[in-house]
């Protein structure tokens, strides 16, 4: 998708705004009250000092003025505090939002475009994204209402004070708003840039953590570190030119908030020993409240233009998610589609096209027919189309032509869940989440018993290692069980199986990481289990396929050959060679 330009994000960002109107109504009401405590505190000042210039003082004024004062500034403390308990509640539930919305659209989205997108940037987008827009919102919410209001407030008093003095300064306010307007058109850019590179290197570290085992094994440490360097460099350069664009607001505003000061501090004190200069009528009080004026009217263009700095970031950030969120989901299931209760296991490819890009073909014009119970064994070299048609039959990807079935109905008119549940799937790669042995075998079927759990692993040959682990079935283990070996998550996921007993069942090189006296036995387990169940079998060790009732030999994405084990042999063609390869010295 085409990123989303500055305009369409901040439309974006007011949409999601709407539902928590009434706080906004409230933070603007604690703005203005804030504004109005700091406007009242300079009047009461002056007056205050005009009483203790007079010829006789006026105590019993000075003391009402303190004792206004003293009220005006614990109101205006007590409507920051709400307003502050307004805007993190405004911001955070918003973030929240955000968050919920685009972590329940990852889970949504089709595998097509998780394959293509590093799996760190999508956690980039999610939460250092999210914070980022959250930093920049609550900035947004604390300091640019009242910075708007108190810059209006503050002028239109002015002029009523003495409006001579005032015209002096809004005269100079479009240097400010001229290095506002400069910052945020070259801020937007430099932010986004900034956030792209820091979702690619959330995605490297994310890769090679994941992968650490194999990057020592093959001694890419420096290579590894020199690709850091480089993402760190790009992000450290893009990191700077934010920040120098950024830091400019600082010192400028500083320097016409001083104009501005001394154009008031001038112009006031020639009215007060001058007064036959300006035609206005203006005393030291008046002028002690307007240098106090002059300090909140310039003040918050300072403000605002760093608000504006982590808008813009905030806003790159908020692109980046919301690109994310605007990605189409999976097509969703039929409107009448039906519900798969307990499949029979009849199973047809018809017709079947595929590729995973246009522009290169994989499977075209696959046919094939398994008739429930039977057993399919699929082998071929590397790249040839196994896992694909695995990815096919479990409704991953769709297909481009033709069609898959199951009981005679295409799988595109039978819901994904009712569809996957009917299957059960162990592959080479295991999955195991944080949490007990027993709960993670229990994620086949969240009702089982504990004497259905130990009975599942016991038909996988799991239970003996489960029993001398620390804590047994209630060992807590680590994601993707870090701390058991890869033949004891795939013994895991195997028990699995086990325990759902599903009428079809997937196995993805099942016991590529088990010893061979482990595999024997969980053969003769799974022989007992795949009757009268619809058996697919990927294998690259051609010694498990043997028994298989019908072997598809893939290769380029097309069958080149199908039999029986004998018949094949017999045939003297690719899967002789292949198998007898396996064989030779």
């Amino acid at each position: 998708m085409r990123p989303l330009n500055q305009k369409q994000t901040i439309k974006r960002i007011f949409r999601q705004l709407r539902g928590y109107t009434f706080f906004i109504i409230l933070s603007v009401l604690m703005s203005v009250i804030t504004v109005a405590g700091n406007l009242l505190v300079p009047i009461f000042f002056g007056d205050a000092i005009n009483y203790m210039i007079r010829g006789a003082t006026d105590w019993s004024g000075i003391f009402r003025d303190f004792i206004l004062i003293g009220v005006s500034i614990a109101v205006t403390s007590l409507s920051q505090w709400l307003q502050n308990i307004i805007n993190n509640k405004i911001t955070y539930s918003v973030t929240q939002d955000i968050r919920r919305e685009a972590f329940e659209h990852i889970q949504k989205l089709p595998l097509k475009y998780l394959d293509a997108h590093p799996y760190g940037d999508l956690v980039s987008r999610n939460v250092a994204d999210v914070d980022q827009f959250a930093d920049g919102l609550l900035m947004g919410f604390t300091q640019f209402f009242t910075g708007i209001l108190t810059i209006v407030s503050t002028l239109v008093l002015m002029f009523v004070l003495n409006w001579i003095i005032a015209l002096a300064v809004f005269v100079l306010t479009p240097l400010s708003l001229f290095i506002a307007k400069f910052v945020s058109t070259k801020t937007y850019r430099l932010f986004r840039k900034n956030s792209r590179i820091r979702g690619e290197q959330t995605a490297f570290i994310d890769e090679m953590v994941g992968n650490l085992k194999v990057v020592q094994a093959f001694s890419h440490e420096d290579e590894n570190s020199q690709r850091f360097d480089e993402i760190s460099e790009r992000l450290t350069k893009a990191s700077q030119d934010a920040t120098f664009f950024s830091s400019l607001p600082n010192p400028t505003t500083r320097f016409v908030n001083a104009l501005v000061y001394a154009a008031v501090a001038l112009a006031g004190a020639l009215t007060i020993i001058y007064p036959s200069v300006l035609p206005v009528a203006f005393n030291v009080g008046k002028l002690s409240t307007l240098l106090s004026y002059a300090n909140q009217y310039t003040k918050p263009f300072n403000e605002i233009t760093g608000v504006i700095t982590e808008l813009q970031n905030a806003i790159a950030c908020a692109g980046r998610i919301y690109e994310l969120i605007d990605e189409p989901l999976q097509e969703p299931d039929a409107a009448d589609a039906v519900v798969l209760e307990k499949a029979e296991g009849d199973v047809e490819f018809r017709d079947v096209s595929f590729s995973y890009s246009p522009d290169r073909s994989l499977i075209e014009h696959f046919n094939v027919s398994v008739k429930a119970g039977q057993k399919i064994a699929i082998v071929g070299p590397t790249g040839c189309g196994k896992t694909t048609l695995i990815n096919l039959l479990m409704r991953f990807y769709d297909v481009d032509d033709g069609a898959v079935c199951v009981d005679g109905n295409d799988i595109r008119a039978i819901t994904r869940q009712s569809l996957r549940k009917n299957y059960g799937m162990v592959l080479q790669d295991t999955w195991l989440k944080n949490g007990t042995v027993k709960q993670n075998i229990g994620m086949a079927k969240p009702d089982a018993s504990d004497e259905e759990i130990i009975q599942a692993a016991k038909n996988a040959h799991a239970h003996k290692f489960i029993m001398q682990l620390e804590n047994g079935y209630d060992t807590y283990i680590t994601e993707d069980g870090g701390n058991l070996s890869q033949g004891q998550k795939q013994l895991l996921c195997i028990s699995r199986i086990m325990l759902s007993l599903p009428p079809m069942l997937i196995l993805d090189e099942a016991t590529s990481s088990i010893d061979t006296r482990t595999e024997m036995q969980i053969q003769q387990a799974f022989s007992a289990l795949m009757l009268g169940r619809t058996c697919f079998i990927v294998a690259h060790r051609l010694s498990t396929v043997k028994s298989a009732d019908l072997i598809l030999v893939m290769k380029d994405g097309k069958i080149i050959e199908q039999g029986s084990h004998k018949e094949l042999i017999a045939m003297g063609g690719f899967y002789n060679k292949l198998y007898n390869s396996q064989f030779a010295v």
